[in-house]
């Protein structure tokens, strides 16, 4: 699949088929993430793929209802069945100090950001689907899978062949709503 198109038709994908990841389809999707941009190239992201379903479901437990779905009328995270049912699940991780922190700005966000994206726009291009989720607790989840206190994660992505095409994206804002030529408003 070319690129353009991959980010054009890249869906959130919540629900899974049983079908497995291939090995090679995995490993090509993990290569993907490692090529990403970083901050001075200090890769400074970790990935844990979990495959275990007990696991699974306890890292889906543990991305339950939060105040900021539950304010929104949801009574859980939309999320956190494909946690459960999607056949691996990566939990996207941060080396913090192996990334800048220039002029109060800490950039181990943008660099796991760049994978993140990378990662799911591979499994996208690959026939599979993904989601990237981020309200979960990170303590637990951390422990669950061993992830050392200097390991921040931040954040889980299902992964799997999706069970159903998602609806259509919602129409993007035009470009001239978002877009600035040499300064703000002009």
């Amino acid at each position: 699949m070319e690129t353009l198109e991959a980010i054009r038709t890249r869906k959130s994908v919540r629900r899974f088929s049983d079908r497995p990841v291939e090995v090679e389809k995995l490993q090509s999707i993990l290569e993907a993430a490692r090529m990403a941009p970083s901050w001075a190239n200090m890769q400074c992201w970790r990935f844990v793929v979990v495959q275990e379903p007990a696991l699974k479901r306890r890292i889906s437990e543990l991305s339950g209802a939060d105040s900021v779905f539950t304010t929104k009328g949801y009574k859980s995270n939309p999320s956190q069945r494909a946690l459960a049912d999607a056949p691996v699940v990566i939990a996207a991780c941060a080396e913090c100090n192996q990334s800048g922190d220039t002029r109060g700005q800490q950039y181990y966000m943008t660099d796991v950001g760049f994978a993140a994206a990378s990662l799911m726009l591979a499994a996208h291009s690959l026939g599979l689907g993904s989601v990237f989720v981020g309200i979960f607790d990170e303590k637990q989840v951390g422990s669950l899978l061993g992830i050392p206190a200097y390991i921040s994660i931040v954040g889980l992505i299902p992964l799997g062949y999706p069970q159903e095409i998602p609806e259509s994206v919602p129409l993007r804002k035009p470009l001239s709503e978002i877009i600035h030529y040499e300064k703000w408003g002009a």
